[in-house]
């Protein structure tokens, strides 16, 4: 499946966006941990005239938001889901890859949702001109990042689900569980 006429592979592109947003979201998550370690040592050392960051549940959930929609593509794309396979394994190969095809379907839909109602509620956020408590920084600003990874969550997810209707056609009649089905 090429892309712009010059050959890049969406093969190549998708796994590439997801493994960077992943990335990029575990450094958000890193921040996030030292933020509040640094946090709550400052109220553990407030005899010594430390204090807590101000504002620090504001930004870990702000971070926390970002970082769970960041790991979200990579997720889709590795088939990391939970899946409880009790009666699955009892199917044929070809039955368990028209599940796979449904499953990707619905969660292709659930995440255009999620996405959909981000940004509905960043516009919501945006138009009141809404704010932090603390830091007074505009709440729209966290939903604009949640949803710059949901929407990259979308664009894997569809591509997913065109990866398993693939497979589902190709159906070598061997089926390999998702990561979510070893576990």
């Amino acid at each position: 499946m090429h892309v712009w006429g010059r050959g890049v592979k969406l093969s190549v592109i998708v796994p590439w966006l997801a493994r960077g947003l992943a990335i990029l979201g575990g450094v958000v998550l890193v921040v996030v941990t030292v933020l509040t370690v640094v946090s709550i040592t400052g109220r553990a050392l407030i005899v010594f005239g430390f204090g807590p960051i101000p504002g620090d549940y504001e930004l870990v959930e702000a971070g926390v938001g970002f970082a769970v929609f960041s790991f979200l593509p990579w997720c889709q794309l590795n088939r990391g889901h939970a899946s409880v396979d009790i009666l699955t394994n009892l199917f044929p190969p070809r039955v368990n890859r028209a599940i796979d095809v449904i499953s990707e379907v619905l969660m292709t839909l659930v995440i255009m949702l999620i996405a959909w109602r981000l940004y509905h509620g960043m516009l919501d956020k945006l138009s009141y001109n809404e704010t932090t408590f603390i830091l007074q920084f505009p709440l729209w600003w966290a939903y604009a990042a949640s949803l710059a990874a949901a929407v990259v969550a979308v664009i894997v997810s569809v591509f997913a689900t065109w990866q398993r209707i693939l497979e589902y056609r190709a159906d070598g009649g061997s089926y390999t569980l998702g990561q979510g089905g070893l576990h």
